[in-house]
């Protein structure tokens, strides 16, 4: 439940403070007419983000067990991107985030084309971003794990996410960004690298990686994955009880790659203030 609900609740404040710069933005400079169409942009990017969902969901389902192992590796290293580049793009484009959003909503209004377009699509692609983002890794997590703490955890982000953003649109909720943004960014990576060993042991149960299946260790008398911490950790870290070498191997090179490039440039501060993101 755990990593579902941090991934989600990173990804629901990143949609909610760009949606709330662009309505306070348009409430201080006298457009608050123009919200519905913040609103219209909202619903067609969630609405997307869930035709989406089901269409893969679709085609996943009726094929044999192998084409479907198959299947969970592709969205495995699909969401491992998905994820990487999101922590990496918000590092680097968090401090100008801002200032490049009201730049982009005074052109809208200055431009010649249609405004309630424009506004729409602005808030369209943002919240559709964050959602197809968070729609392959839920996918990938669905498929490694079972029961409801992942759709659990994964609508309570959500939730927690709207609270907050709405608390700091307000000016009611002092929140961290810059610390909140890197330390979800350095979570978010061990996620990627459970996901990463994952799928490769999905592309071994398809049949097309043999290779590197000894066993480094069996932990499960120690710490079986049926276990709650197994399960947790799991669920969390891609535990596994009895990983192969090539999982520990993919595993530690992803950690080994991304921690300190991510780590090495000091973490920016979203251009947004704690207090409030007008």
């Amino acid at each position: 439940m755990l990593a579902p609900f941090l991934i989600m609740l990173r990804e629901g404040l990143e949609a909610a403070l760009i949606v709330g710069i662009i309505a306070s933005y348009l409430k201080q400079t006298g457009r608050a007419g123009w919200l519905p169409a913040v609103w219209i942009g909202i619903l067609l990017a969630l609405a997307l983000t869930l035709f989406v969902g089901a269409a893969v969901q679709t085609l996943a389902s009726g094929y044999p067990q192998k084409t479907q192992e198959l299947f969970e590796a592709i969205i495995g290293f699909v969401a491992v991107i998905v994820l990487t580049s999101m922590v990496f793009w918000m590092r680097k484009v968090a401090r100008s985030v801002k200032s490049g959003l009201h730049q982009d909503i005074d052109a809208a209004f200055s431009g010649q084309g249609n405004t309630a377009l424009a506004l729409i699509g602005m808030v369209f692609f943002a919240v559709a971003r964050e959602g197809l983002e968070s729609l392959f890794f839920l996918l990938a997590i669905f498929q490694q794990s079972e029961g409801l703490a992942v759709p659990v955890g994964a609508l309570l982000g959500l939730l927690v996410a709207a609270l907050l953003g709405y608390g700091i649109y307000v000016g009611g909720v002092r929140l961290d960004l810059r610390r909140f943004f890197r330390w979800t960014g350095v979570f978010i990576l061990f996620v990627a690298a459970g996901i990463l060993a994952g799928s490769l042991r999905a592309l071994h149960e398809a049949g097309l990686w043999n290779s590197l299946q000894t066993v480094v260790f069996d932990a499960s008398h120690v710490l079986p994955l049926d276990s709650i911490l197994g399960s947790v950790l799991s669920g969390v870290l891609g535990y596994q009880e009895t990983p192969t070498v090539g999982e520990v191997i993919v595993y530690v090179a992803f950690l080994a790659l991304t921690l300190p490039w991510f780590l090495k440039a000091p973490a920016v501060s979203p251009s947004v203030p704690a207090r409030s993101i007008g």
